[in-house]
């Protein structure tokens, strides 16, 4: 009989734990059930193989027994009871009612060559959705709410305010059904950002540039401006210099699942140089020039 190397089968190194044979098995044993790959012999005898793994190194007893002794673990009277039980077997083959080709045959004599939906099928989780949602910024300013659909299910859903571009969140329960009864998947949903706006978003944080013209960054004034929630007015200092930047403190994006909670807006002015002067206002431009050489 040829040795199998259960670790190898299921991807793990000797020094194992418990949680770690568990999870390894759990993992395989859900990719290649055959109920997830119909039609699919390799997936089917690979499902076999990784049973027949877990059967010998989840049971403690059989692990010590095959760390130890390898393709012999059972030794004694039993290993040769499994040899000769092997030995019959060959001679009956043609009577036998289940196929030798996916176990070992120390496996066969071991546990009777049940196949793995004789009574102690798994349960598994059902398959994950993954769906993708393109919103504008200006929808995220609010929470709202909207219906998927989702393999042909309709999926009603809140969206909060101020959820992130390429942020992804799991809707549990909402994806395939499970195996053998087990749970459904989940779904999750990515969310793909339009930004329509003239703002530039950073987290919870709102950048906006304003055109200020040079008669009111010398002499000071007042604008107004546009913002997600209406209109702001600002005053502007007298000697404001390009590039100069004022803060709005909660007048930002909102922060998620923080109700009431904003970030802020950041104003950057850019001065505007005034073109297409008439003949008055160049003479008078000459005069604050004068002024400024002579003073």
């Amino acid at each position: 009989m040829a040795f199998i190397d259960y670790y190898k089968i299921l991807g793990i190194p000797k020094t194992a734990t418990e949680k770690d044979i568990k999870t390894a098995y759990r993992k395989l044993a859900r990719k290649y059930h055959p109920d997830l790959n119909p039609d699919n012999k390799d997936a089917e005898l690979k499902f076999k193989e990784i049973n027949e793994a877990n059967e010998v190194l989840s049971h403690v007893e059989n692990r010590k027994k095959y760390d130890k002794y390898g393709e012999n673990w059972k030794d004694g009277e039993a290993y040769q009871k499994a040899q000769q039980q092997h030995k019959n077997s060959n001679q009956q083959s043609n009577q036998q009612s289940y196929s030798n080709e996916a176990y070992s045959d120390f496996f066969e004599s071991m546990f009777g060559g049940q196949s793995y939906n004789q009574g102690r099928s798994p349960k598994f989780k059902g398959q994950d959705y993954n769906a993708e949602l393109h919103l504008d910024l200006k929808d995220i300013y609010t929470s709202q709410k909207q219906v998927l659909t989702v393999n042909d299910k309709q999926i009603r859903l809140t969206i909060p305010a101020g959820v992130e571009n390429g942020q992804v969140i799991k809707i549990k329960g909402k994806g395939g059904l499970g195996v053998n009864g087990g749970p459904h998947g989940d779904l999750y949903i990515k969310f793909t950002i339009n930004n329509h706006t003239q703002f530039k978003r950073e987290g919870n944080t709102l950048y906006i540039d304003v055109d200020l013209d040079l008669y009111t960054a010398m002499l000071g004034g007042e604008i107004t401006i546009d913002t997600f929630n209406g209109k702001v007015k600002l005053k502007i200092k007298p000697e404001t210099k390009n590039e100069s930047k004022v803060k709005l403190k909660g007048k930002g994006f909102p922060i998620y699942k923080k109700e009431g909670a904003f970030g802020d807006l950041i104003i950057t002015y850019h001065i505007k140089i005034p073109t297409g002067l008439n003949e008055k206002e160049i003479e008078l431009f000459k005069e604050l020039q004068k002024l400024n050489q002579n003073g």
